[in-house]
Protein backbone atom coordinates (compact mmCIF):
# COMPACT_ATOMS: atom_id res chain seq x y z
CA UNK A 1 0.00 0.00 0.00
CA UNK A 2 1.94 3.04 -1.25
CA UNK A 3 1.38 6.23 -3.15
CA UNK A 4 2.57 4.92 -6.49
CA UNK A 5 0.97 6.75 -9.38
CA UNK A 6 -0.06 4.88 -12.48
CA UNK A 7 0.74 6.52 -15.82
CA UNK A 8 -1.87 5.10 -18.11
CA UNK A 9 -4.05 7.56 -19.92
CA UNK A 10 -4.92 11.16 -20.58
CA UNK A 11 -8.35 12.22 -19.35
CA UNK A 12 -9.16 14.16 -16.15
CA UNK A 13 -12.35 12.59 -15.00
CA UNK A 14 -14.88 10.67 -17.00
CA UNK A 15 -16.85 7.49 -17.37
CA UNK A 16 -16.09 5.13 -20.23
CA UNK A 17 -17.87 1.99 -21.31
CA UNK A 18 -15.61 -1.07 -21.41
CA UNK A 19 -17.75 -4.00 -22.52
CA UNK A 20 -20.58 -4.31 -20.01
CA UNK A 21 -18.70 -2.26 -17.38
CA UNK A 22 -18.46 1.45 -16.75
CA UNK A 23 -14.83 2.45 -16.16
CA UNK A 24 -13.85 5.63 -14.35
CA UNK A 25 -10.78 7.45 -15.68
CA UNK A 26 -9.27 10.00 -13.31
CA UNK A 27 -5.92 11.74 -12.88
CA UNK A 28 -5.90 11.37 -9.08
CA UNK A 29 -5.93 7.58 -8.83
CA UNK A 30 -3.24 6.03 -6.63
CA UNK A 31 -2.66 2.30 -6.27
CA UNK A 32 -1.97 1.43 -2.64
CA UNK A 33 0.28 -1.63 -2.67
CA UNK A 34 2.77 -0.87 0.15
CA UNK A 35 2.39 -4.31 1.67
CA UNK A 36 4.10 -5.88 -1.36
CA UNK A 37 7.47 -4.80 0.06
CA UNK A 38 6.92 -7.23 2.94
CA UNK A 39 6.11 -10.15 0.65
CA UNK A 40 3.25 -11.48 -1.41
CA UNK A 41 -0.05 -9.62 -1.16
CA UNK A 42 -2.91 -11.54 0.44
CA UNK A 43 -5.50 -9.34 -1.28
CA UNK A 44 -5.55 -7.15 -4.41
CA UNK A 45 -4.09 -3.65 -3.99
CA UNK A 46 -6.46 -0.77 -3.26
CA UNK A 47 -7.36 1.75 -5.94
CA UNK A 48 -7.60 5.09 -4.14
CA UNK A 49 -8.85 8.48 -5.38
CA UNK A 50 -6.79 11.22 -3.76
CA UNK A 51 -8.68 14.33 -4.96
CA UNK A 52 -12.01 12.83 -3.93
CA UNK A 53 -10.71 12.39 -0.37
CA UNK A 54 -9.16 15.86 -0.33
CA UNK A 55 -12.48 17.44 -1.27
CA UNK A 56 -14.29 15.45 1.43
CA UNK A 57 -11.79 16.58 4.08
CA UNK A 58 -12.10 20.21 3.01
CA UNK A 59 -15.83 20.05 3.67
CA UNK A 60 -14.97 18.94 7.21
CA UNK A 61 -12.52 21.82 7.64
CA UNK A 62 -9.48 19.54 7.48
CA UNK A 63 -6.31 19.74 5.41
CA UNK A 64 -3.37 17.53 4.42
CA UNK A 65 -2.34 17.05 8.07
CA UNK A 66 -5.38 14.81 8.54
CA UNK A 67 -3.59 12.09 6.57
CA UNK A 68 0.09 13.12 6.41
CA UNK A 69 2.65 13.59 9.17
CA UNK A 70 5.55 16.07 9.10
CA UNK A 71 9.18 15.03 9.49
CA UNK A 72 11.81 16.80 11.62
CA UNK A 73 12.22 19.38 8.83
CA UNK A 74 8.49 20.11 8.83
CA UNK A 75 8.00 18.46 5.45
CA UNK A 76 4.83 16.47 4.84
CA UNK A 77 5.50 12.78 4.38
CA UNK A 78 3.93 11.15 1.35
CA UNK A 79 3.13 8.11 3.44
CA UNK A 80 -0.26 7.80 5.10
CA UNK A 81 -0.11 8.77 8.80
CA UNK A 82 3.48 7.58 9.24
CA UNK A 83 7.03 8.55 8.32
CA UNK A 84 8.34 5.06 7.52
CA UNK A 85 7.26 1.45 7.10
CA UNK A 86 8.50 -0.48 10.14
CA UNK A 87 6.96 -3.91 9.63
CA UNK A 88 4.04 -5.63 7.92
CA UNK A 89 1.71 -5.70 10.91
CA UNK A 90 2.09 -2.06 12.03
CA UNK A 91 1.92 -0.70 8.48
CA UNK A 92 -1.26 -2.65 7.73
CA UNK A 93 -2.80 -1.49 10.99
CA UNK A 94 -2.21 2.19 10.10
CA UNK A 95 -4.44 1.79 7.05
CA UNK A 96 -7.09 -0.47 8.53
CA UNK A 97 -7.54 1.39 11.81
CA UNK A 98 -7.57 4.91 10.37
CA UNK A 99 -9.32 4.43 7.02
CA UNK A 100 -12.14 2.30 8.38
CA UNK A 101 -12.53 4.57 11.43
CA UNK A 102 -12.82 7.68 9.24
CA UNK A 103 -15.32 6.01 6.93
CA UNK A 104 -17.37 4.77 9.89
CA UNK A 105 -17.46 8.22 11.50
CA UNK A 106 -18.53 9.84 8.23
CA UNK A 107 -21.35 7.31 7.74
CA UNK A 108 -22.51 7.91 11.32
CA UNK A 109 -23.14 11.57 10.51
CA UNK A 110 -25.45 10.59 7.68
CA UNK A 111 -22.96 11.59 5.02
CA UNK A 112 -21.84 9.29 2.21
CA UNK A 113 -18.70 7.50 3.37
CA UNK A 114 -16.16 5.08 2.03
CA UNK A 115 -16.09 1.26 2.31
CA UNK A 116 -15.71 -0.46 5.67
CA UNK A 117 -15.29 -4.11 4.62
CA UNK A 118 -12.27 -5.88 3.10
CA UNK A 119 -13.91 -6.78 -0.20
CA UNK A 120 -15.11 -3.24 -0.82
CA UNK A 121 -11.54 -1.86 -0.82
CA UNK A 122 -9.54 -4.82 -2.13
CA UNK A 123 -11.33 -5.34 -5.45
CA UNK A 124 -10.08 -7.93 -7.94
CA UNK A 125 -11.26 -6.03 -11.02
CA UNK A 126 -11.30 -2.29 -10.26
CA UNK A 127 -13.58 -0.15 -12.39
CA UNK A 128 -11.25 2.83 -12.19
CA UNK A 129 -8.01 3.47 -14.04
CA UNK A 130 -5.55 6.32 -13.86
CA UNK A 131 -5.35 9.01 -16.51
CA UNK A 132 -2.32 10.58 -14.80
CA UNK A 133 -0.19 12.59 -17.22
CA UNK A 134 3.36 13.77 -16.51
CA UNK A 135 4.01 17.50 -16.30
CA UNK A 136 7.29 19.34 -16.74
CA UNK A 137 8.61 22.81 -16.09
CA UNK A 138 9.00 24.16 -19.62
CA UNK A 139 10.48 27.58 -20.38
CA UNK A 140 7.12 29.34 -20.32
CA UNK A 141 6.05 27.88 -16.98
CA UNK A 142 9.52 28.49 -15.54
CA UNK A 143 9.45 32.16 -16.49
CA UNK A 144 6.00 32.59 -14.96
CA UNK A 145 7.41 31.27 -11.68
CA UNK A 146 10.48 33.52 -11.98
CA UNK A 147 8.18 36.51 -12.41
CA UNK A 148 5.85 35.46 -9.60
CA UNK A 149 8.78 35.00 -7.21
CA UNK A 150 10.29 38.35 -8.24
CA UNK A 151 13.45 36.57 -9.46
CA UNK A 152 14.10 35.02 -6.04
CA UNK A 153 15.47 31.79 -7.49
CA UNK A 154 16.42 30.44 -4.06
CA UNK A 155 12.77 29.62 -3.44
CA UNK A 156 13.24 26.55 -5.64
CA UNK A 157 16.96 26.16 -6.42
CA UNK A 158 19.37 25.06 -3.73
CA UNK A 159 22.37 22.85 -3.07
CA UNK A 160 23.71 21.25 0.07
CA UNK A 161 26.52 23.02 1.92
CA UNK A 162 28.56 20.27 3.57
CA UNK A 163 30.33 22.69 5.92
CA UNK A 164 27.20 24.47 7.10
CA UNK A 165 25.16 21.24 6.81
CA UNK A 166 22.19 22.99 5.28
CA UNK A 167 20.60 23.85 1.95
CA UNK A 168 21.84 27.11 0.43
CA UNK A 169 21.19 29.07 -2.75
CA UNK A 170 24.20 29.81 -4.98
CA UNK A 171 23.54 32.35 -7.71
CA UNK A 172 24.67 31.24 -11.15
CA UNK A 173 24.66 27.55 -10.25
CA UNK A 174 20.92 26.90 -10.59
CA UNK A 175 20.16 23.44 -12.01
CA UNK A 176 17.18 21.24 -12.67
CA UNK A 177 15.66 19.61 -9.59
CA UNK A 178 15.98 16.28 -11.40
CA UNK A 179 19.78 16.45 -11.37
CA UNK A 180 19.90 15.86 -7.60
CA UNK A 181 16.52 14.34 -6.84
CA UNK A 182 16.39 11.01 -8.68
CA UNK A 183 13.54 8.51 -9.04
CA UNK A 184 14.47 6.79 -5.77
CA UNK A 185 16.01 7.88 -2.45
CA UNK A 186 19.70 8.44 -3.13
CA UNK A 187 22.43 9.72 -0.79
CA UNK A 188 19.77 11.00 1.64
CA UNK A 189 18.20 13.09 -1.13
CA UNK A 190 14.46 12.49 -1.30
CA UNK A 191 13.05 11.23 -4.63
CA UNK A 192 12.04 13.78 -7.26
CA UNK A 193 8.33 13.03 -6.91
CA UNK A 194 8.39 13.77 -3.20
CA UNK A 195 10.63 16.82 -3.58
CA UNK A 196 8.44 18.40 -6.25
CA UNK A 197 5.18 17.72 -4.42
CA UNK A 198 6.51 18.99 -1.10
CA UNK A 199 7.93 22.18 -2.59
CA UNK A 200 5.31 22.96 -5.22
CA UNK A 201 2.14 22.13 -3.31
CA UNK A 202 3.39 23.79 -0.11
CA UNK A 203 4.23 26.98 -2.02
CA UNK A 204 0.87 26.97 -3.81
CA UNK A 205 -0.97 26.49 -0.52
CA UNK A 206 0.95 29.30 1.17
CA UNK A 207 0.26 31.62 -1.75
CA UNK A 208 -3.45 30.80 -1.73
CA UNK A 209 -3.56 31.44 2.02
CA UNK A 210 -2.38 34.98 1.26
CA UNK A 211 -5.39 35.41 -1.05
CA UNK A 212 -3.13 35.46 -4.12
CA UNK A 213 -3.40 33.59 -7.41
CA UNK A 214 -1.46 30.33 -7.29
CA UNK A 215 -0.99 27.04 -9.03
CA UNK A 216 -3.06 23.90 -8.38
CA UNK A 217 -2.97 21.94 -5.14
CA UNK A 218 -4.82 18.83 -6.36
CA UNK A 219 -3.68 15.95 -8.58
CA UNK A 220 -5.82 16.77 -11.61
CA UNK A 221 -4.71 20.40 -11.62
CA UNK A 222 -1.23 19.34 -12.70
CA UNK A 223 -1.60 15.79 -13.99
CA UNK A 224 -4.73 15.86 -16.10
CA UNK A 225 -3.96 16.20 -19.81
CA UNK A 226 -6.97 18.41 -20.52
CA UNK A 227 -6.25 20.75 -17.62
CA UNK A 228 -2.61 20.99 -18.69
CA UNK A 229 -3.81 22.44 -21.99
CA UNK A 230 -5.48 25.25 -20.04
CA UNK A 231 -2.20 26.35 -18.44
CA UNK A 232 -1.39 29.80 -19.81
CA UNK A 233 1.70 29.84 -22.04
CA UNK A 234 3.78 32.77 -23.21
CA UNK A 235 4.47 33.13 -26.91
CA UNK A 236 7.72 34.98 -26.26
CA UNK A 237 9.75 33.82 -23.26
CA UNK A 238 12.75 35.93 -22.17
CA UNK A 239 16.02 34.06 -22.29
CA UNK A 240 16.95 32.24 -19.12
CA UNK A 241 19.91 33.91 -17.41
CA UNK A 242 22.59 31.58 -16.11
CA UNK A 243 25.81 32.91 -17.65
CA UNK A 244 25.47 30.48 -20.54
CA UNK A 245 27.48 31.18 -23.72
CA UNK A 246 25.99 32.56 -26.91
CA UNK A 247 28.41 30.79 -29.25
CA UNK A 248 31.11 28.37 -28.21
CA UNK A 249 33.40 25.66 -29.55
CA UNK A 250 32.30 22.24 -28.32
CA UNK A 251 34.92 21.14 -25.82
CA UNK A 252 36.56 17.76 -26.06
CA UNK A 253 38.19 17.66 -22.65
CA UNK A 254 41.33 15.58 -22.19
CA UNK A 255 43.35 14.30 -25.11
CA UNK A 256 42.62 10.79 -26.29
CA UNK A 257 44.79 7.75 -25.70
CA UNK A 258 43.11 6.15 -28.70
CA UNK A 259 44.80 8.36 -31.31
CA UNK A 260 48.50 8.78 -32.17
CA UNK A 261 50.32 10.88 -29.55
CA UNK A 262 46.99 11.74 -27.94
CA UNK A 263 46.09 14.20 -30.71
CA UNK A 264 42.48 14.71 -31.82
CA UNK A 265 42.24 14.80 -35.58
CA UNK A 266 38.77 16.32 -35.94
CA UNK A 267 38.27 20.07 -36.12
CA UNK A 268 36.38 21.63 -33.23
CA UNK A 269 32.65 22.26 -33.73
CA UNK A 270 31.39 25.86 -33.43
CA UNK A 271 28.04 25.70 -31.66
CA UNK A 272 25.36 28.38 -31.49
CA UNK A 273 24.11 27.77 -27.96
CA UNK A 274 21.73 30.73 -27.90
CA UNK A 275 19.93 29.61 -31.06
CA UNK A 276 19.61 26.02 -29.86
CA UNK A 277 17.93 27.29 -26.69
CA UNK A 278 15.05 28.52 -28.85
CA UNK A 279 14.52 25.04 -30.32
CA UNK A 280 13.92 23.33 -26.96
CA UNK A 281 11.53 23.84 -24.05
CA UNK A 282 14.04 22.75 -21.45
CA UNK A 283 17.82 22.71 -20.96
CA UNK A 284 17.55 19.02 -20.11
CA UNK A 285 16.99 18.26 -23.79
CA UNK A 286 20.79 18.32 -24.09
CA UNK A 287 22.06 18.68 -20.52
CA UNK A 288 20.42 15.53 -19.22
CA UNK A 289 22.59 15.03 -16.11
CA UNK A 290 23.94 18.48 -15.26
CA UNK A 291 24.35 21.94 -16.79
CA UNK A 292 28.08 21.36 -17.24
CA UNK A 293 29.93 20.97 -20.52
CA UNK A 294 29.20 17.62 -22.20
CA UNK A 295 32.93 16.79 -22.06
CA UNK A 296 32.96 16.81 -18.26
CA UNK A 297 31.09 13.50 -18.19
CA UNK A 298 31.53 12.26 -21.75
CA UNK A 299 35.28 12.33 -22.18
CA UNK A 300 37.17 11.16 -25.24
CA UNK A 301 37.89 7.81 -23.58
CA UNK A 302 34.72 7.56 -21.48
CA UNK A 303 34.24 7.71 -17.70
CA UNK A 304 32.05 6.12 -15.05
CA UNK A 305 30.28 9.48 -14.50
CA UNK A 306 29.22 9.45 -18.15
CA UNK A 307 28.17 5.76 -18.11
CA UNK A 308 31.27 5.15 -20.28
CA UNK A 309 29.56 6.87 -23.21
CA UNK A 310 32.46 8.48 -25.06
CA UNK A 311 32.21 12.05 -26.32
CA UNK A 312 32.13 10.89 -29.92
CA UNK A 313 29.18 8.61 -29.11
CA UNK A 314 27.39 11.30 -27.12
CA UNK A 315 27.51 13.62 -30.12
CA UNK A 316 26.78 11.11 -32.88
CA UNK A 317 24.49 8.50 -31.32
CA UNK A 318 21.22 7.83 -33.15
CA UNK A 319 17.74 7.21 -31.67
CA UNK A 320 18.17 9.77 -28.90
CA UNK A 321 17.38 13.47 -28.60
CA UNK A 322 20.33 13.97 -26.26
CA UNK A 323 22.96 13.77 -29.04
CA UNK A 324 23.52 16.22 -31.88
CA UNK A 325 23.16 13.69 -34.69
CA UNK A 326 20.32 11.89 -32.91
CA UNK A 327 18.32 15.11 -32.52
CA UNK A 328 18.96 16.16 -36.12
CA UNK A 329 18.01 12.72 -37.43
CA UNK A 330 14.83 12.62 -35.35
CA UNK A 331 13.87 15.99 -36.82
CA UNK A 332 13.87 14.33 -40.25
CA UNK A 333 10.74 12.43 -39.23
CA UNK A 334 8.75 15.64 -39.75
CA UNK A 335 6.40 15.38 -42.74
CA UNK A 336 8.24 18.12 -44.60
CA UNK A 337 11.45 16.05 -44.46
CA UNK A 338 10.28 12.44 -44.22
CA UNK A 339 9.38 12.10 -47.90
CA UNK A 340 13.08 12.02 -48.74
CA UNK A 341 14.77 11.03 -45.48
CA UNK A 342 12.60 7.97 -44.84
CA UNK A 343 14.40 6.28 -47.73
CA UNK A 344 17.91 7.54 -47.04
CA UNK A 345 20.09 5.28 -44.95
CA UNK A 346 20.27 6.57 -41.38
CA UNK A 347 23.63 7.24 -39.80
CA UNK A 348 26.75 9.30 -40.23
CA UNK A 349 27.92 9.37 -43.82
CA UNK A 350 31.66 8.97 -43.84
CA UNK A 351 32.43 11.72 -46.31
CA UNK A 352 34.22 15.03 -45.98
CA UNK A 353 31.22 17.22 -46.85
CA UNK A 354 29.04 15.67 -44.16
CA UNK A 355 31.69 16.02 -41.43
CA UNK A 356 32.55 19.60 -42.43
CA UNK A 357 28.94 20.67 -41.89
CA UNK A 358 29.84 20.65 -38.19
CA UNK A 359 33.63 20.25 -38.01
CA UNK A 360 34.27 23.40 -40.00
CA UNK A 361 37.43 24.39 -41.82
CA UNK A 362 39.21 27.20 -40.01
CA UNK A 363 38.39 25.84 -36.55
CA UNK A 364 41.25 24.68 -34.30
CA UNK A 365 41.71 21.01 -33.47
CA UNK A 366 39.38 19.73 -30.78
CA UNK A 367 42.20 19.15 -28.30
CA UNK A 368 43.34 22.78 -28.57
CA UNK A 369 40.16 24.40 -27.20
CA UNK A 370 40.79 26.35 -24.01
CA UNK A 371 37.55 28.30 -23.57
CA UNK A 372 39.15 31.73 -23.98
CA UNK A 373 36.87 34.63 -25.08
CA UNK A 374 38.62 34.98 -28.45
CA UNK A 375 37.62 31.38 -29.29
CA UNK A 376 33.95 32.30 -28.95
CA UNK A 377 34.53 35.16 -31.39
CA UNK A 378 36.18 32.79 -33.89
CA UNK A 379 33.33 30.28 -33.50
CA UNK A 380 30.80 33.03 -34.18
CA UNK A 381 32.70 34.22 -37.25
CA UNK A 382 32.82 30.70 -38.71
CA UNK A 383 29.08 30.21 -38.25
CA UNK A 384 28.26 33.60 -39.74
CA UNK A 385 30.49 32.92 -42.75
CA UNK A 386 28.62 29.73 -43.58
CA UNK A 387 26.37 30.04 -46.63
CA UNK A 388 23.07 28.22 -46.04
CA UNK A 389 21.60 26.46 -49.07
CA UNK A 390 18.01 27.58 -49.44
CA UNK A 391 16.07 25.79 -52.16
CA UNK A 392 17.63 23.84 -54.98
CA UNK A 393 18.86 24.21 -58.57
CA UNK A 394 17.68 27.10 -60.79
CA UNK A 395 14.24 26.46 -62.26
CA UNK A 396 15.60 26.23 -65.81
CA UNK A 397 17.78 23.26 -64.77
CA UNK A 398 14.79 21.31 -63.46
CA UNK A 399 12.84 19.40 -66.15
CA UNK A 400 9.21 20.42 -66.15
CA UNK A 401 7.93 16.91 -66.90
CA UNK A 402 9.41 13.44 -66.96
CA UNK A 403 7.75 10.67 -68.95
CA UNK A 404 8.09 7.19 -67.45
CA UNK A 405 7.46 4.69 -70.22
CA UNK A 406 9.87 1.81 -69.71
CA UNK A 407 7.21 -0.35 -68.10
CA UNK A 408 4.43 0.48 -70.54
CA UNK A 409 2.17 -2.54 -71.05
CA UNK A 410 -1.31 -2.47 -69.58
CA UNK A 411 -1.18 1.24 -68.85
CA UNK A 412 -0.09 4.29 -70.79
CA UNK A 413 3.19 6.06 -69.86
CA UNK A 414 3.22 8.13 -66.64
CA UNK A 415 3.71 11.85 -67.14
CA UNK A 416 5.29 13.00 -63.89
CA UNK A 417 5.09 16.77 -63.09
CA UNK A 418 8.76 16.77 -62.10
CA UNK A 419 9.29 20.52 -61.60
CA UNK A 420 6.03 20.88 -59.67
CA UNK A 421 7.12 18.12 -57.29
CA UNK A 422 10.55 19.70 -56.70
CA UNK A 423 8.99 23.10 -56.06
CA UNK A 424 6.51 21.52 -53.62
CA UNK A 425 9.42 19.99 -51.69
CA UNK A 426 11.23 23.33 -51.57
CA UNK A 427 8.07 25.03 -50.29
CA UNK A 428 7.58 22.31 -47.70
CA UNK A 429 11.09 22.81 -46.34
CA UNK A 430 10.60 26.58 -46.22
CA UNK A 431 13.15 28.36 -44.06
CA UNK A 432 14.18 25.26 -42.12
CA UNK A 433 17.65 26.18 -40.83
CA UNK A 434 18.62 22.59 -40.20
CA UNK A 435 18.01 21.70 -43.85
CA UNK A 436 19.67 24.89 -45.06
CA UNK A 437 22.89 24.10 -43.18
CA UNK A 438 23.07 20.41 -44.01
CA UNK A 439 21.90 20.48 -47.63
CA UNK A 440 25.45 21.33 -48.61
CA UNK A 441 24.75 21.77 -52.33
CA UNK A 442 21.77 23.03 -54.39
CA UNK A 443 21.56 19.54 -55.83
CA UNK A 444 21.24 17.86 -52.41
CA UNK A 445 17.44 17.95 -52.61
CA UNK A 446 17.56 15.90 -55.83
CA UNK A 447 19.19 13.05 -53.93
CA UNK A 448 15.95 12.42 -52.10
CA UNK A 449 14.86 10.49 -55.20
CA UNK A 450 18.18 10.05 -56.99
CA UNK A 451 19.58 8.60 -53.80
CA UNK A 452 22.68 6.78 -55.04
CA UNK A 453 23.64 9.21 -57.78
CA UNK A 454 26.39 11.81 -57.57
CA UNK A 455 25.38 15.45 -57.43
CA UNK A 456 24.63 16.54 -61.00
CA UNK A 457 22.16 18.62 -62.96
CA UNK A 458 21.28 15.53 -64.99
CA UNK A 459 21.55 12.48 -62.70
CA UNK A 460 21.30 8.97 -64.21
CA UNK A 461 17.83 7.53 -64.78
CA UNK A 462 16.36 5.09 -62.26
CA UNK A 463 16.84 2.23 -64.70
CA UNK A 464 20.60 2.67 -64.53
CA UNK A 465 20.58 0.89 -61.15
CA UNK A 466 17.15 -0.72 -60.97
CA UNK A 467 16.92 -3.30 -63.70
CA UNK A 468 13.83 -4.87 -65.13
CA UNK A 469 12.98 -7.36 -63.97
CA UNK A 470 14.27 -7.71 -60.39
CA UNK A 471 17.86 -9.01 -60.21
CA UNK A 472 17.99 -11.87 -57.71
CA UNK A 473 21.73 -11.32 -57.26
CA UNK A 474 21.10 -7.78 -55.96
CA UNK A 475 18.78 -8.45 -53.04
CA UNK A 476 18.96 -4.89 -51.69
CA UNK A 477 18.12 -3.30 -55.05
CA UNK A 478 14.47 -3.60 -56.08
CA UNK A 479 13.54 -3.94 -59.72
CA UNK A 480 12.43 -0.89 -61.66
CA UNK A 481 8.72 -1.51 -61.06
CA UNK A 482 9.29 -1.87 -57.30
CA UNK A 483 11.64 1.12 -57.19
CA UNK A 484 9.10 3.48 -58.76
CA UNK A 485 6.25 2.38 -56.50
CA UNK A 486 8.31 2.29 -53.29
CA UNK A 487 9.76 5.73 -53.93
CA UNK A 488 6.64 7.52 -55.18
CA UNK A 489 3.99 5.90 -53.00
CA UNK A 490 6.30 5.77 -49.99
CA UNK A 491 7.02 9.49 -50.26
CA UNK A 492 3.31 10.29 -50.43
CA UNK A 493 2.65 8.17 -47.35
CA UNK A 494 5.49 9.71 -45.29
CA UNK A 495 4.44 13.25 -46.19
CA UNK A 496 0.76 12.60 -45.55
CA UNK A 497 -0.28 13.14 -49.17
CA UNK A 498 -3.58 11.37 -49.76
CA UNK A 499 -3.46 11.28 -53.56
CA UNK A 500 -3.08 9.36 -55.78
CA UNK A 501 -5.05 6.46 -54.34
CA UNK A 502 -5.45 4.19 -57.36
CA UNK A 503 -3.44 2.99 -60.34
CA UNK A 504 -5.30 5.04 -62.92
CA UNK A 505 -4.61 8.32 -61.14
CA UNK A 506 -1.02 7.95 -62.33
CA UNK A 507 -1.43 5.51 -65.24
CA UNK A 508 -4.11 6.03 -67.80
CA UNK A 509 -5.42 2.62 -68.81
CA UNK A 510 -4.97 1.62 -72.43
Amino acid sequence: MSTVLLVLGAAAYGIEQAGDKEVLRSADIIVIDTMSRFGRLDRPPVVYRHDKHTEALQKQGKDCAACHRKDDKQRLSHKFLRLEDLDRESTMRVYHDNCIACHTETLATGEKGGPVTCGECHVKSPTAVSSWHAIGMDKSLHYRHVKAQDKKCGQCHHEYDEKAQKLVYVEGKESSCRYCHKEQLEEKRIPFREASHQACIACHQETLAKKKEAGPVNCAGCHDADQQLEIATLETVPRMKRNQPDVVFVKTGAKSSLTPEGALRAKAVPFNHKEHETYNDTCRACHHASLSSCAECHTVNGTKEGDFVRLEQAMHQLRTDASCLGCHTNAQADKSCAGCHAFIQKGLKKDTATCLACHMEGAPAGSEITGKPEEAMLASMLLNARTPVMGTLPVEDIPEKVVINKLEKKYQPVEMPHRKIVQALVKSIGDNKLAANFHADPGTLCQGCHHNSPLAKKPPQCGSCHGQPFNEKELNTPGLLGAYHIQCMGCHTEMGIEKPVGCTECHKEK
